[in-house]
């Protein structure tokens, strides 16, 4: 069965609306780590919107699972991953106006500037994950970097209204997961999976990881964290 990692920014999303200490993302990982989670997940943004750099360096102290800090390929972020040496690195799109990640990483555009990334941090003893589309060319141009993880966006299955274009979402990943397996790559996939629709993705053969953020701290404020994260512990198993 899949492992489930998950993404706190959402915690510090809260802090940062006060400029206050709480609540405190590192609190926040440790409840998720006790709950039943594989992985901590967060997003290092350009603007820190959410998660600061002292909370990458507190965390890469505290977290007792993995950590996975999901960033751009941007100059001084890759320095801070060099230096705070994550479990993993996941290299995502970025742009500033956006509220979330839209799509995948163009890994074929960017296919050089991407594969020195992928040397440096590999260097420092990082796993590397690609935040990708489920698309057979940039699931190709992935192996060609050297990156050896590749995450599949969920975003248009999550977003699909209609019965058929569930279906066909769904099939595209899939086929993507299968042909990623068939390369030699790990397969982790997330982005919009909430309680109703994670299922379907969690019983693909193959997954590795599922990372979700937005819908178990969402649940949390209702809930509770620990209660959260082990009812989508639950779904997935």
């Amino acid at each position: 069965m899949p492992k489930l990692g998950v993404n706190i920014d959402h915690v510090a999303t809260v802090r940062q609306a006060r400029g206050t200490i709480e609540p405190d993302p590192i609190w926040a990982a440790s409840i998720c780590e006790l709950a039943g989670c594989n992985s901590i997940v967060v997003h290092l943004r350009e603007d820190r919107r959410h998660i600061q750099d002292r909370d990458v360096e507190i965390l890469r102290k505290t977290v007792r699972t993995r950590l996975n800090l999901e960033m751009s390929i941007n100059k001084g972020i890759i320095e801070v991953a060099k230096r705070v040496r994550p479990d993993q690195a996941t290299l995502v799109p970025e742009k500033r106006q956006e509220l979330t990640t839209e799509g995948g990483l163009d890994v074929k555009k960017n296919l050089n500037q991407v594969k020195k990334v992928v040397r440096d941090l590999t260097k420092k003893g990082i796993s590397v994950s690609l935040f990708i589309d489920p698309d057979r060319s940039q699931i190709e141009a992935t192996r060609k970097t050297g990156a050896k993880i590749i995450e599949l966006h969920t975003g248009n299955y999550a977003e699909a209204k209609k019965e058929k274009e569930i279906r066909q979402e769904l099939d595209r990943l899939k086929e993507a997961v299968n042909f990623g397996l068939r390369l030699g790559l790990i397969v982790n996939a997330g982005h919009g999976l909430t309680y109703q629709n994670v299922v379907p993705v969690a019983r693909i053969p193959g997954v590795e990881e599922l990372n979700i953020g937005h819908s178990i701290i969402s649940k949390a404020v209702l809930v509770g964290l620990d209660k959260a994260v082990s009812q989508m512990r639950a779904l997935i198993d």
